[in-house]
């Protein structure tokens, strides 16, 4: 099973590295700790947006055999606010691996997503899942492409539909050219915006979302 959480809270660039967490969540029959965190490393990304009241400082993902409310209490231990779901994981372009919790070489972006009045779940994941991933994958420099669809919300907190996880080279924090992969040219850059933004547009992604940069880390738990 993977859980999928956003936390709130001061210093968690620090908390959520820490051994004792790694050390409880094995005892809980964890296998991995993902920690996506908006540290100094990320400071600079340009493109954000937040729903909430306060922007999600960090978004970590436990692949776990235990039961979700062990989990959710570890990490409430040290947060101040806790949101968590059930999700099920695609992954398009699997991301490289780093090693065992070193930082990863990206800004890994993560995209918070909300079904439209519209759309039934069964129309909207169409169109994300059938439609949508190949203009992604296309009109951008990603390296890296999870899409986690909430199966089920395990705690009270905002409705979210899916986390979406890229990852991008670093200078595209600050470059639009290197968000895209456009190599400078600048027709090129407004064509991908263009078929981009149609795309986020037919599915409603463009509305009710949060956009968190972060740094991305991973632990295997032993």
């Amino acid at each position: 099973m993977k859980l999928m959480y956003a936390l709130w809270g001061s210093g968690l660039d620090e908390r959520l590295h820490a051994a004792e967490l790694r050390h409880r969540l094995t005892d809980l029959g964890a296998s991995e700790l993902q920690v996506n965190v908006r540290d100094g490393d990320v400071a600079a990304a340009q493109v954000r947006h937040s729903t909430y009241e306060s922007p999600i400082d960090a978004i970590v993902s436990v692949r776990t055999r235990a039961g979700h409310e062990a989990v959710t209490a570890a990490l409430s231990s040290v947060a101040d606010e806790v949101n968590g779901w059930i999700v099920d994981e695609r992954t398009p372009i699997v991301p490289p691996r780093a090693e065992n919790g070193a930082r990863a070489d990206a800004l890994a972006n993560f995209a918070l997503l909300r079904i439209p009045a519209e759309l039934t779940r069964e129309e909207w994941l169409h169109i994300w899942h059938d439609r949508h991933t190949t203009v992604a994958i296309e009109t951008q420099d990603t390296f890296g492409y999870v899409q986690n669809t909430v199966t089920e919300p395990v705690t009270p907190g905002n409705r979210v539909d899916a986390l979406v996880e890229e990852l991008f080279p670093m200078t595209a924090m600050t470059s639009a050219h290197a968000f895209y992969g456009t190599g400078g040219d600048d027709a090129e850059l407004q064509r991908r915006v263009t078929r981009m933004m149609e795309s986020v547009v037919s599915f409603g992604a463009h509305l009710n979302l949060d956009l968190v940069p972060t740094s991305r880390y991973v632990y295997t738990l032993t």
